[in-house]
């Protein structure tokens, strides 16, 4: 949205986000004394929510992230240490508490309205709308690839610069010598004139009285001295020694384990279960109907896992219970062509004629895609210990939205939310997994009938069969080209519009597009997974790109490049894969080499993927260059990171990903047949980053989109066999098959 409108303050109202504050106007007695007690030690001075500083001069980061493996505790303590000009070697952090003040509206308000400015005389009441809705809603959210781009630029780095502000005008008025006199460097403010130094810490009793400025000035590129280097990473010592505690490494007093068995067919329920304990079941402590589930509480998980799968449990039918994989896709087929024929599909863009268009072009491309369900598959299997005691309840889990863990656990019990503590972990991967709540009710309702803390968790074949899926994909593409190759009409109808809304969008210069899409039922459940929609209409419109360049009997990579002439950012990511990657160059026989871009989280990658595919069909990937317009990489070894981590994600799911469903319910179970990428299957990845001026974009997220493209082309191009469905290992590519290109 680039305006301010009605629609945006309707949207704040039902969009989910997580945990900051613009503006960071907070004076004393407002917001900093509603969360002192659960931030604050004593004797140390809390600046604002997101800050404070100890009688030692040390700053503390309050962060309103948590950490999965993205260093995002590292990261946005940078950016806030930078503008506060602290010395980094005395800066620690915190991570938020799950407490509705911590509520992140300015992820409501990035995603909603993205880097537009408000009027000022507005602006108050615009973050206090959207801080009413989060709260509301109890969103805390680590996601979206938006902690550094929204959380970082208008939280944290306004939280300290406006610290700094109000350090700097406490020595004024203790010294008496004006503001423009004085330096703060290093978390020390001086006075050369009259050579006086204090410490940030001296000062802060008086600096939080101090009327805190709403728009501090906030330094340009040139003066960053933290941000844009790549300090170590505070979260990777721990996971070295293995000191680092996740989720799964709780250990409470008195606590016993569970784990559950839920109908295999999403929405079943338990038909009956004999709840008795059987005799030859050691440590097994007791057996719950939980109505969709049955757990078991034992002295250990082994002894509570064994039990639960020699129990004779019968679960109701459901109309769903004879549906296969089959079935749900001609369904999907038979709700597209319905709507077409009734005119119902929903339009997502349109511009220009692109129906009468097509039937004027020189040469008329036609495909259909498909593509899997996509479990999210995190190393960490799904858990949580829950402690109900004294009208109170305790959780200790790895969430990406403890404050949604926090309402999730009072519902259940139909208690306040202030009677629920809960302590965020590590994540061992989320993925947008760790998002969802069912976990933790499922704890909660467990712990409620016992008196003692349970550990839930759940084994890998629970974890696998009772995800929130990415959702299976079926899409029709047609373009009409011109004399010169150049397309003239665009028409892509497919099924399921979730988030973000930009993501069907086709970054290249088409004069008439129709965009639409369906809706059909469907009772497999759906989640966000890495990059959401992106991770779908990146492959589409990448695959289908390819297409028309082989159509037009154009070089991919040129063919790109003309048709986004009007983007200088897109123009120089792919001027520097082209590069870095030396398109062009002579491959070995058999090997092919695809390209493929996208825009999405604010950043813009490219990558270029080199594959080998043998005689006998087997497909190794062998190098991915990707270049990635990052706006500004706050911290350029974790963005590379992160490149990283969204390319191995995302090639696990193109190469071998995909969940079945047989007879109603998921087919695979555990990595045997739900494959992931191994080490000795990586490629190599050469990451090249291009820190534009742009505001700082995504990067958890936009490596993922296209992978799966570039190297479904590099396949065409090393085979002349084009791949419309994935995953890739579901296609025949043998020699004796292929055709020549």
């Amino acid at each position: 949205m680039k305006k301010w409108t009605r629609r945006a303050f309707i949207g704040a109202g039902v969009l989910a986000s997580g945990a900051v504050i613009i503006g960071i106007a907070i004076r004393p007695g407002n917001r900093t004394s509603k969360v002192s007690g659960l931030v604050a030690e004593e004797g140390e001075t809390l600046m604002n929510i997101w800050l404070k500083i100890s009688p030692d001069n040390t700053v503390t980061a309050i962060i309103p992230h948590a950490e999965m493996g993205q260093g995002v505790h590292t990261t946005l303590a940078m950016m806030l240490a930078d503008e506060m000009d602290a010395d980094w070697s005395k800066v620690k952090f915190m991570e938020a508490p799950a407490d509705k003040e911590y509520a992140n509206y300015i992820l409501a308000k990035g995603f909603i309205a993205g880097d537009a400015n408000s009027p000022k005389f507005l602006e108050e009441t615009i973050d206090g709308v959207f801080l009413t809705a989060v709260k509301s809603m109890n969103f805390q959210i680590t996601g979206g690839s938006a902690s550094v781009r929204f959380t970082g630029q208008q939280g944290m780095r306004i939280a300290g610069a406006a610290a700094k502000a109000m350090l700097l005008q406490a020595a004024s008025e203790t010294w008496k010598v004006p503001v423009e006199e004085l330096k703060a460097q290093n978390s020390t403010i001086s006075h050369a004139a009259s050579n006086r130094t204090a410490t940030f810490a001296e000062l802060a009793p008086a600096a939080a009285k101090v009327k805190a400025p709403k728009h501090p000035r906030l330094k340009t590129q040139d003066e960053f001295t933290i941000m844009g280097t790549s300090k170590p990473r505070w979260d990777i010592p721990a996971k070295v020694t293995g000191a680092a505690k996740f989720g799964l490494d709780v250990m409470v007093p008195g606590m016993k384990y569970a784990t559950i068995k839920s109908a295999p067919v999403f929405g079943a329920k338990v038909k009956s279960v004999d709840t008795s304990i059987p005799s030859n079941s050691s440590g097994v402590l007791k057996i719950l109907n939980l109505e969709n589930a049955v757990a078991v509480i034992a002295e250990g998980f082994w002894q509570a896992k064994t039990t639960l799968d020699t129990l004779p449990i019968e679960f109701e039918s459901t109309e769903n219970d004879g549906k296969s994989q089959e079935d749900i896709f001609n369904e999907y087929r038979q709700a597209m062509d319905k709507d077409l024929a009734e005119g119902n599909l929903d339009k997502h863009f349109k511009s220009g004629d692109a129906m009468a268009e097509l039937s004027k072009a020189e040469t008329l491309i036609e495909a259909e895609y498909q593509l899997p369900f996509l479990a999210h598959f995190t190393m960490e299997p799904m858990n949580c210990t829950a402690w109900v005691h004294d009208g109170q309840c305790e959780i200790w889990c790895g969430s990406q939205n403890p404050l949604g863990v926090k309402a999730a656990a009072a519902e259940v019990l139909d208690i306040k939310p202030d009677q629920v503590t809960v302590h965020n972990q590590l994540l061992g991967g989320g993925f947008g997994r760790r998002s969802e709540t069912d976990v933790i009710k499922q704890a909660v309702l467990i712990a409620k009938e016992v008196d003692y803390p349970v550990k839930l968790i759940w084994s890998r074949e629970e974890d696998t069969q009772h995800d929130v899926y990415r959702e299976a994909m079926v899409s029709r593409m047609k373009a009409g080209l011109d004399q010169s190759g150049n397309p003239i009409a665009y028409s892509h109808q497919f099924i399921f519009k979730h988030h973000p809304a930009e993501a069907a969008d086709v970054p290249y210069a088409i004069p008439n597009q129709l965009i639409q899409y369906s809706s059909p039922a469907s009772h497999v459940p759906w989640g966000n997974w890495r990059s959401v929609d992106h991770s779908v209409h990146g492959f589409l419109t990448e695959s289908f790109i390819d297409e028309l360049a082989f159509a037009a009997n154009q070089d991919p990579f040129t063919y790109r490049k003309t048709l986004s002439k009007n983007n200088p950012r897109f123009q120089k990511v792919l001027d520097l894969a082209y590069e870095k990657s030396n398109w062009g160059s002579a491959l070995p026989p058999n090997w092919g080499r695809g390209i493929a871009i996208a825009q999405s989280f604010g950043s813009i990658v490219a990558e270029v993927a080199e594959v080998e595919v043998t005689m006998e069909g087997k497909v190794k990937v062998h190098r991915v260059v990707c270049v990635a317009d990052a706006g500004f990489a706050v911290h350029p070894d974790g963005f590379i990171a992160q490149m990283e981590s969204g390319i191995i994600y995302g090639l696990a799911a193109a190469m071998t990903g995909e969940i079945t469903i047989k007879n109603g319910a998921v087919a695979q179970s555990n990595f045997h047949d739900y494959p992931v990428t191994r080490m000795n299957e990586a490629p190599k990845i050469e990451t090249h980053i291009i820190n534009s001026g742009n505001p700082p974009g995504g990067a958890g997220e936009p490596s993922t989109p296209v992978i799966a493209p570039a190297v479904t082309n590099a396949i065409f191009n090393a085979t002349g066999i084009r791949i419309r469905q994935l995953p890739i290992a579901k296609t025949d590519l043998r020699v004796s098959i292929r055709q020549t290109t």
